[in-house]
């Protein structure tokens, strides 16, 4: 009865997520098989304390970092980088598509993949509609701004919330991760680029028509001093925004120092977010109550919910199974980082890259494997989660979240042109980072 219990609360969850009827939330399914699992008797008090030990500094980290960005989005910030991106564009469809893609890459950096969907995919509509586009010349600049924001969660692990837990659970710190990751993880995102151009090629707009709706930025940076014209008020508030920006970096820099020192990633981010948040109190008199309201506190209900389902199935043996099916593969380091990296790649696909990660953190954990290897495959399943996991829309939350706000805005995209699109470049991006992974750790690390 358990194993039927705990079977039936998995299916049942992921049913929910894809389908989202009325656009449900992705917590509400997740708390329904939680609780599922927990009567089913597959999961005990005990492992819901270790869960909750396990997920609670990642969201935290994951929430924190999305209050900042929501900060910069109430004062204005993103309508500035799209007026930027406008005028650097300077008429050129060619141009706009590599800053779109480079201002999809950093807001991931800064923030995380989820955040940089949710804010950029409006920001993007709203500079592709200035420019009066047709909808198949939209799609360059919208799908590969899309697949380069979840990509680019792989190169440090504070961009994604799944990869942090997981960190925890292999007992590998932040900054240790970003070593061994960042160059290959940065090969297969050039790479991925490159791809995607050649691939929209002649759908992007070699001239841009002019705007007919200018973007007109908002800026809550309304105390000019008297007697000061436009442009110089302009500069003040721009000077501001680059201050701000600074602040942000100087936070995430200080997340990788705070895990060298081992020191809680999440009290950084934590504080940083508070930070900002009084600071807009303070100079702008902005209460923090709306972005208490904005802010996805659903993401801890949804993490903690998923992670009792992936524990149930674990301990009716699903673990068990993939540790038997893999453990004769994952013997030296070439092995592992291919089979491992491949086998993570299909399950996110399949089951979402959130429990195929889980799931897979797991059943590395309870293999009989050496500490360096256990580390390098563990990396090769961040590569299988974040890059494998965009050959179809199921495979990660941020792209049914791309999909879902595409369609508030009246912008389909069919799942056949979606995967025309990535059956192309996911599948040669993958084997490329993961040949990167083995050279790079091989040369430098064992």
């Amino acid at each position: 009865m358990t194993t039927v219990m705990t079977i039936f609360a998995f299916f049942f969850t992921m049913m929910f997520i894809y389908w989202r009827p009325k656009g449900i939330n992705e917590a509400i399914p997740a708390t329904i098989g939680a609780v599922m699992v927990i009567v089913g008797g597959a999961v005990n008090i005990s492992n819901l304390i270790d869960i909750s030990t396990k997920v609670s500094g990642a969201a935290i980290t994951i929430i924190s970092t999305l209050v900042m960005a929501l900060v910069l989005e109430s004062i204005g910030f993103f309508h500035w980088i799209a007026t930027i991106l406008a005028n650097r564009a300077n008429g050129s469809g060619i141009r706009l598509f590599w800053y779109t893609n480079a201002l999809c890459f950093l807001m991931t950096i800064f923030f995380n993949n989820d955040g940089s969907i949710m804010i950029t995919t409006p920001i993007l509509l709203l500079l592709l509609n200035s420019f009066q586009l047709k909808k198949h010349e939209k799609l360059p600049y919208l799908m590969s701004g899309a697949l380069i924001a979840t990509a680019s969660s792989a190169p440090i692990g504070v961009s994604n919330m799944v990869n942090l837990i997981s960190l925890k659970m292999i007992n590998m710190n932040l900054y240790l991760q970003t070593a061994m990751m960042f160059v290959p993880s940065m090969f297969g995102l050039f790479f991925l680029l490159g791809m995607l151009f050649l691939v929209f090629h002649n759908e992007i707009p070699k001239t841009l028509p002019p705007m007919t709706v200018p973007i007109t930025p908002r800026s809550f940076f309304h105390h000019p001093l008297k007697n000061r014209s436009v442009h110089d008020y302009m500069k003040v508030s721009e000077k501001k925004m680059k201050l701000i920006l600074l602040f942000v970096l100087i936070v995430r820099i200080s997340l990788f120092v705070a895990s060298y020192m081992h020191i809680p990633v999440e009290i950084v981010a934590l504080a940083g977010s508070f930070m900002l948040l009084g600071w807009r109190w303070y100079a702008l008199k902005m209460k923090p109550y709306d972005l208490l309201v904005k802010a996805p506190w659903h993401i801890l209900v949804f993490a903690f919910g998923m992670y009792v389902i992936i524990y149930g199935l674990n301990h009716i043996g699903f673990g068990y199974y993939l540790v038997q099916l893999l453990q004769p593969h994952v013997a030296n380091l070439f092995q592992s980082t291919f089979i491992i990296g491949s086998t993570l790649s299909i399950l996110s696909n399949v089951f979402n890259n959130h429990p195929a990660l889980m799931i897979g953190t797991l059943t590395l954990t309870e293999m009989n494997i050496e500490p360096d290897i256990l580390k390098v495959a563990y990396l090769a399943m961040i590569i299988g989660s974040d890059i494998g996991s965009l050959l179809l829309p199921t495979g990660t939350l941020a792209t049914l979240l791309w999909m879902h706000i595409l369609k508030k805005y009246h912008y389909h995209i069919l799942w056949s042109t979606y995967i025309k699109i990535t059956l192309l470049v996911i599948p040669p991006t993958v084997v490329l980072t993961l040949v990167m992974l083995y050279l790079w750790v091989s040369l430098l690390f064992i």
